[in-house]
């Protein structure tokens, strides 16, 4: 005992406490001991009528750094063990102002820079959490402890370490208090979930907790513009409806935002609505990435190179493909009420999707047969363009599809664009876009459904110049390729 209280200048009256209930004579080995003990329901509630927690909160105030460093990890980890659904330490530590304590020692690790220090505040975070499990009151002494400037301190600590762990007490502490949530959407707590989201973009993360706080935050309140505006590129409007292009005009964090919450509504159940402020928010960013595909370079392989753009044009169709599935679910329910898809409609979707489908190439099957109409006719070629990644032609085919499902109005500008026959086009199997024949059937099926209009349209195609592949032959369909324009179209021969 006279070791630990020369070492560290602990006074005996923290000492012994825990040596008497760890029967034990070193620091190192009691909070050893006390760990393993806290590890079960029985030992917390055995050492909370005890009053350890009080005991070990002082020694982690009392502790130096460095020397202290070990010895601060081990208590803070018993302190958090503790605190793991244990009611009566849950409360001790907040009698006992442990709130306060723990931000000082946090905040004074921010600006350290090595793995042992960010262990620090990953157990420090830890135990918040636990603390804020227990209720309201605890919620509160948390959040108006850190929010927002210890908050911003954490969330500006690029390590995984930490990241998790943060986004795990404020979503605790937020997730039943409207009061919360409006705080850290408000002036004061976008920059923290900016901070958040750059941190996770550079580290990556493990756990749910950051997806819950997105799905929360972004979707289920709808504050998913205001976020992806303040990760904007410094200099950048954050305006997504001008017409204004530049390559850079979108941030790497933009991306892995809209890439997250692609992946939320993906794993999420379709009875999650996505408001039409988000919906259109997401046709603003796709129209605006689409604007810059003229500028990227292209690889050799016909891709273009990697850029924020490229990527936010990708997941802004994965995004408006899912919301146009829940709701093509909800309208075949519904009458008489506006929905997303028609806002997104009424508002250029279709008219977007249709003409960047009909700049690309057509699909390696049609391509060839226009090859093989050339050598016969000498017809003349356009100059189409390249895919700017893999399975953009089937997300451009997947999201006017669910657009069209029961929805004759959306059946019917498609046939008044002249859509059909560039819809039946993409009927067919492509290695650069997986499953686009399954989606192109789908997509078909859509349009033709209960729309006598287009059926007869494409029943009274009249077969002129047609080039005969036996891969799409084998579907019971066949390829014509217009004599002054050189590009092909696919009709029905069944």
């Amino acid at each position: 005992m006279e070791d630990a209280m020369l070492k560290f200048s602990l006074p005996e009256n923290i000492l012994q406490p825990l040596f008497s209930v760890s029967n034990s004579s070193t620091l190192d080995e009691t909070l050893e001991l006390l760990i393993e003990a806290s590890k079960t329901p029985g030992g917390r509630l055995d050492l909370g009528s005890k009053k350890i927690l009080p005991v070990v909160l002082q020694l982690s105030q009392s502790l130096s750094y460095p020397s202290g460093h070990d010895i601060l990890l081990l208590s803070l980890k018993l302190l958090r063990n503790l605190c793991a659904g244990e009611m009566t330490n849950q409360n001790l530590f907040i009698e006992q102002n442990g709130v306060k304590a723990v931000s000082t020692i946090l905040l004074s690790f921010v600006g350290l820079d090595s793995d042992s220090d960010y262990g620090i505040i990953r157990m420090g975070l830890q135990l918040l959490g636990n603390v804020s499990l227990a209720g309201e009151r605890h919620q509160r002494a948390v959040w108006h402890h850190f929010f927002p400037a210890g908050f911003l301190e954490i969330a500006r600590v690029r390590t995984l370490e930490t990241s998790d762990p943060l986004c795990m007490v404020i979503y605790t502490c937020f997730d039943q208090s409207h009061e919360f949530v409006t705080e850290i959407c408000g002036d004061q707590g976008l920059p923290i979930l900016a901070e958040i989201v750059r941190t996770a973009s550079t580290v990556g993360f493990e756990e749910d907790w950051l997806k819950l706080l997105l799905s929360r935050l972004c979707l289920e309140e709808s504050h998913f513009p205001m976020l992806f505006s303040k990760l904007c590129p410094v200099g950048s409007s954050g305006n997504y409806e001008n017409i204004e292009f530049k390559v850079d005009v979108f941030a790497s964090e933009q991306a892995f935002l809209m890439d997250i919450v692609s992946e939320i509504l993906n794993e999420q159940s379709n009875e999650m609505t996505v408001s039409s402020d988000v919906a259109l928010c997401v046709l603003g960013i796709l129209k605006k990435s689409a604007g810059v595909l003229d500028s990227v370079s292209t690889c050799k392989s016909g891709f273009s190179a990697g850029s924020n753009a490229i990527n936010v044009l990708k997941y802004s169709l994965t995004i408006l493909k899912e919301i146009c599935a829940r709701d093509g679910q909800k309208s075949s329910n519904e009458h008489g009420s506006v929905n997303v898809v028609d806002l997104l409609v009424s508002s250029g979707l279709l008219e977007l999707l249709l003409c960047l489908l009909r700049d690309l190439e057509p699909p390696a099957i049609i391509r060839k047969a226009i090859k093989q109409g050339e050598n016969q006719d000498g017809a003349a070629s356009y100059s189409p363009k390249h895919s700017p990644y893999r399975g953009f032609r089937r997300d451009l085919v997947a999201v006017i599809g669910n657009c069209t499902y029961r929805r004759k109005h959306v059946q019917n500008e498609i046939r008044e664009r002249n859509g059909i026959l560039l819809l039946l086009q993409q009927c067919v199997t492509d290695e650069e876009n997986r499953f686009l024949r399954e989606w192109g059937i789908w997509c078909v099926r859509n349009l033709l459904e209960g729309n006598l209009e287009n059926q007869r349209v494409v029943a009274e195609l009249e077969l002129q110049g047609s080039v005969d592949v036996p891969e799409i032959a084998g579907l019971g369909l066949r390829v014509e390729v217009d004599q002054k324009t050189g590009r092909a179209k696919l009709v029905n021969v069944s």
